[in-house]
């Protein structure tokens, strides 16, 4: 089979995203028409066609703003701000990160751990895992807010909180990624090893582990997306005033869309930057362990 091109890869995905940004274009159009026609009306301004259309795509509140106004509001606060600017995206992602960053180690290692107990004690297999799973199905916007005011009721506010939130958030995937590369091994490999009269530790490290870390590095790409996503939400009923969270609690307050918008793409931004992190962590370890390039 002939391998893919970088066209091959590069091309379907710019298509999808030209597709993406004029229907976003349209969409903004159609939504801020309303808002300028009646602007327009006050004004007794009767604009043609194109010179509408500019006005839909250039207001300074618009219920939609246009992708330009979102990558104009995101390239001033990224690289025309100082770092250490309250209106800089670049602070708000590192404030965010680093909640991110510490839940994504609490959720990866409380994941691994539950794991191991469930592959190796038939009773936690039994009675843990459906909690586990139970656990994902209560709302995390209900959780966020009973885990600060528990933990504000004795004054531990702060990083520790949104660090909590984004574990809750972590665990899970790893969890289920692990139980299942731990189990990976085939009962022929199994029998070997009983064969070679391996104890149950060398079993675990020498074959187990390895054969769980292709799982382990997938669900961690998802973990690593659902701790921000948890860092971020626990930004919001702390009324933080740093953060990607903040900013969008501020957008919010002072109907500042294009500023929300801006946000949400820094927020994106980060995501694609932690899963690409750990894809390249995964790599070298894949090939530290003997793998060969696909």
């Amino acid at each position: 089979m002939k391998p893919d091109t970088l066209k091959d890869r590069i091309v379907p995905v710019v298509t999808i995203l030209v597709v993406l940004i004029a229907i976003w274009y349209v969409a903004a159009v159609l939504m801020n028409a309303s808002f300028q026609r009646d602007m327009d009306q006050r004004a007794n301004q009767t604009p043609d066609t194109i010179e509408f259309i500019e006005k839909t795509l250039s207001q300074p509140k618009p219920l939609l703003p246009a992708p330009h106004q979102v990558v104009q509001n995101v390239f001033e606060n990224t690289f025309l701000r100082k770092l250490s600017s309250n209106r800089s995206l670049v602070y708000h992602s590192w404030v965010t990160l680093s909640s991110t960053l510490l839940g994504f180690g609490f959720g990866t290692l409380l994941g691994i751990l539950i794991a191991v107990g469930i592959v190796h004690i038939k009773a936690l297999d039994r009675s843990l895992m459906p909690w586990v799973i139970a656990s994902q199905t209560v709302p995390i916007l209900a959780i966020a807010p009973m885990v600060i005011v528990v933990l504000g009721a004795i004054n531990i506010t702060g990083l520790i909180p949104k660090a909590l939130i984004s574990t809750y958030l972590s665990f899970f995937p790893v969890t289920v990624g692990m139980v299942k590369g731990l189990r990976s091994p085939e009962v022929m490999f199994l029998d070997l090893m009983r064969t070679y009269n391996a104890t149950p530790a060398q079993t675990f490290w020498k074959l187990r582990v390895p054969a769980s870390v292709p799982f382990l590095f997938t669900s961690m790409k998802v973990a690593i997306a659902a701790s921000l996503v948890g860092a971020i939400v626990g930004e919001l009923p702390t009324g933080a005033v740093a953060g990607i969270g903040s900013k969008l609690l501020a957008g919010s307050y002072y109907s500042q869309t294009i500023d929300i918008w801006a946000a949400l793409v820094a927020g994106s931004v980060l995501a694609a930057s932690l899963v690409a992190v750990v894809g390249l962590v995964a790599k070298f370890v894949d090939r530290s362990m003997g793998g060969r390039p696909a």
